[in-house]
């Protein structure tokens, strides 16, 4: 009886120390983690997929890069080798967890109104977590992307749409986050409150900007990014992306965000990055291209921003 009693009462134990552990286990995408927690997330573009800039961005204190492969080569191998060079081992075995520092995501080639699904599905099943997708018009390309992302539910899902088109075959991702249960975890925060992929849409003409509102509220969007040079051009301004008339598109769909409480995000600067946090962007890059780690001004305008947002 008392060897049973004992059992019982270790078995409890156990339990309720895995339930501990459980909610002290930090989520995997740090950037989600960043903006779930009220703070800003700060992060640059990059380019340059060599395996010095995926070791020094691992380590660069920024909380998400956007792999650019719109307007650098789109090849997935490369992609995958430069996940693996981020993966930070010795900070896996010093903090005792998975998440990585530096959140990886991807910027696929094409635009919102294109066929997108080979390419989510690709570079998901590589294991980024997040995408980001350019010249995003309207709610419907907005709801094709999302669609593109998701898996089918189960049967009895909280959040059973919209519905989920992403093919099964997830070994390598699975692989890669160290998450067996990674077709429930690989889904669109903050429709999944527990999800772990963001879904991030480029705001970058006058017609994204008149149906801003309407993007932001399909369901299963995480982030806004504003395209300052591709919006100039599209108002007949190339090259102008500091026009008022570019600054006050910019503003309208800032102000849509804020109302919406979804993170927005551009591209600043040391020179404009407090400004910009000022007024309320949550999802700014810092720089644009990594080359081994970060230069010097984007780590100033990191401070900066830490600096201004509270996060120093």
């Amino acid at each position: 009886m008392r060897k049973a009693l004992l059992t019982a009462i270790f078995s409890v134990t156990a339990m309720l120390s895995a339930s501990v552990f459980a909610q002290d286990e930090p989520r995997l995408n740090r950037a989600i983690e960043t903006l779930e927690n009220g703070d800003p997330a700060f992060g640059i573009f990059t380019g340059n997929f060599s395996l010095a800039n995926a070791r020094g961005l691992a380590r660069s204190g920024l909380d998400y890069i956007f792999i650019d492969m719109e307007h650098s080569a789109f090849n997935v191998e490369t992609l995958q080798e430069f996940l693996l060079g981020m993966t930070d081992k010795a900070a896996i075995a010093n903090n005792g967890h998975l998440q990585m520092a530096t959140t990886p995501i991807v910027r696929i080639p094409q635009n919102g109104r294109e066929n997108l699904q080979w390419q989510i599905k690709q570079v998901l099943d590589m294991g980024v977590f997040g995408v980001m997708v350019p010249y995003v018009e309207t709610a419907e390309d907005a709801l094709e992307v999302v669609k593109a992302v998701r898996y089918p539910q189960p049967r009895g899902a909280d959040h059973p749409e919209p519905e989920g088109q992403r093919g099964s075959g997830a070994g390598i991702a699975s692989w890669y986050w160290g998450a067996p249960n990674y077709t429930q975890v690989a889904d669109t925060w903050p429709l999944n409150p527990e999800g772990e992929v963001l879904v991030v849409l480029q705001i970058e003409s006058e017609m994204a900007v008149e149906n801003a509102r309407e993007i932001m509220s399909v369901p299963g969007v995480g982030a806004i990014f504003i395209g300052p040079a591709d919006l100039a051009m599209s108002m007949g301004l190339p090259g102008q992306s500091g026009h008022p008339e570019v600054e006050a598109n910019i503003q309208r769909v800032l102000e849509i965000c804020l109302e919406l409480d979804m993170p927005c995000g551009l591209t600043t600067n040391a020179g404009n990055i407090a400004e910009r946090i000022e007024q309320g962007f949550r999802f700014p890059t810092v720089g644009y291209w990594g080359d081994a780690g970060i230069g010097g001004g984007t780590a100033e305008a990191l401070r900066r921003a830490r600096e201004a947002s509270g996060r120093d």
